[in-house]
This record gives C-alpha cells, structure tokens and sequence, in this order.
C-alpha cells in the first residue's frame, strides 16, 4: 500500500507543479461562482432556490467539462512515460504494474477531486453567506452533486487510463480520449433521442430507456443528480422522469463506482501484458 501512496504523491505534486491543472481549478471556481450569482437572480420570482438553481447549472456544466478535464489529464499517463522512457525506469524497481497503474490513477482522481470540491464549494461558501433559509435537503443534494462530480471526473479518468493503454504513441491515446468525449458527452443523447423518435414507442419503453442512460457515465450522473431529490427535480422539470427511474439512488452511486473499476481493472489487464 506505501508503494501506490508514494506513487499517488508523486502524481499529485507533479499535479500542483502544473501550470494547467492550476488554471483548471481557478476556472471550475470562476464558472461555479458565476452560475451560482446568476442563478439566484430570478428566485424571488420563480420560486426556486437559489441552492437548487445551482445545483441544476453545475450538473450541466460538470457533464461537459469535467470528462474533457478528466480525459486530458489522464490519457497519456501511461503511453506518454513509455514513450518517455519513464516507464522502464520506474518497472525496473520492485513494484508492480498493477500497483503503477493504481498509484498514478488515486494521484489523478485526487487531483480531479480537489479542483472540483475547491471550485464547487467555492459557490457553496458564497451562497452560504449571501442567502439565508436555504433548507438542509438542499445542502444534502449540493453535496452529493459535488460527490457524484469527483466520482464521474474518475470514471472518465480511468475511461482515459483505458486509451493509454491500448495504444503505443500519444496521439493516437489523445485521438481515442477526444472520441471517448464526444461519444458519451455529444453524440450519445443525440443517437438516444433518434433512436427513440424512429421507434415511436413500439419496442423501446421506459424500462429499456433507463438501462440505455445507464450504459453512459454522464447520463447516470445526470439521473442521480436531477431526478434523487425532490426539491431539485421540481425545478429540473425533472419530476416526471424522477416517478419513471427504476433505480434508487444507491444503485446510481453503484453504476457510477463501475464506471470507475471496470475501466480501470481492463486498463490494468492490458498493461500487466504490454511490451515495454
């Protein structure tokens, strides 16, 4: 376990060296201050909270932007240090691959993790001293929205792990990583819906709907958030999608946790078998 810590720091100050991964965390802050002041103007005559109104933006904002970040801080963790000569160094000390695979990947999840838990909670803290009444349930689902953040940020990491193991040379890993993006992120509803239009119902009901959004990380995160608790569906205009989901909250928490292993597990595997 020492061995996958040392790594995991290494990556992490490696991390806070880095001049990017600094300007990733002041944006995610800037965007989440910005939609959390903005979001909060039209309460009084809506009214909705300003904690909900927040909750909703940041969850469309994380769906987009927080895979990109994911996928690019990751997709060379590996094929990028073989092709560097890195990897050699570093296999020819007692330890082993999977104990590099696993150390690398904590020291960028946790990277991901505090860039998204400093922004969001940045916009927390202001909403927290500038609103009163905001009610508990809404502080529990702000939370769990932060939560379920770090853990799509790490599905997409390992997602990115996966490409960096598969191929020999970075641009193919950042090629397959900008795919993997624009699969899940932007295609991935678009083919739904027209699939689902070209269907008109006849084989595709609701049931099979809710396993389809299940087989894309950004979509469990988007029912999670949008649909687990009441006072932010009702805003969301979500409620009615909220009374159809088959699965509860913790199965979602479930789906996201594969999305996290089973990516990083077949990375592994294909790394204890690659020639270096």
């Amino acid at each position: 376990m020492s061995t996958i810590l040392i790594i995991a720091a290494k990556e992490v100050r490696e991390a806070l060296r880095n001049r990017w991964v600094v300007a990733m965390t002041l944006l995610m802050a800037a965007l989440a201050l910005t939609l959390s002041f903005l979001g909060s103007a039209p309460t009084g005559t809506i009214g909705a909270g300003p904690l909900e109104v927040t909750i909703v933006s940041l969850s469309s904002l994380t769906i987009f932007l927080l895979p990109l970040i994911a996928l690019l801080l990751s997709f060379d963790a590996i094929v990028g240090e073989i092709d560097r000569g890195t990897m050699a160094l570093l296999l020819s000390y007692p330890v082993a691959r999977w104990q590099v695979m696993l150390g690398k990947f904590i020291g960028h999840a946790a990277v991901i993790a505090f860039a998204t838990t400093l922004g969001y909670g940045a916009a927390g803290l202001a909403l927290w001293f500038g609103e009163a009444g905001i009610e508990p349930e809404s502080w529990r689902a702000f939370a769990a929205m932060i939560g379920t953040s770090v853990m799509l940020g790490a599905a997409f990491t390992a997602l990115g792990y996966l490409a960096s193991t598969i191929v020999r040379d970075r641009g193919t890993a950042a090629g397959i990583a900008v795919g993997i993006w624009l699969g899940f992120v932007m295609l991935y509803d678009m083919g739904l819906l027209g699939l689902l239009v070209a269907d008109q119902g006849r084989t595709i009901d609701a049931g099979v709907v809710n396993w389809l959004l299940l087989a894309n990380p950004a979509d469990t995160y988007r029912l999670f958030n949008l649909t687990g608790f009441k006072n932010v569906s009702l805003f969301a205009g979500t409620a009615g999608l909220a009374s159809q989901v088959q699965f509860g909250a913790p199965a979602l928490l479930g789906v996201l946790a594969a999305w996290i292993a089973g990516p990083l597990a077949l990375a592994a595997v294909i790394f204890s078998r690659k020639q270096i």
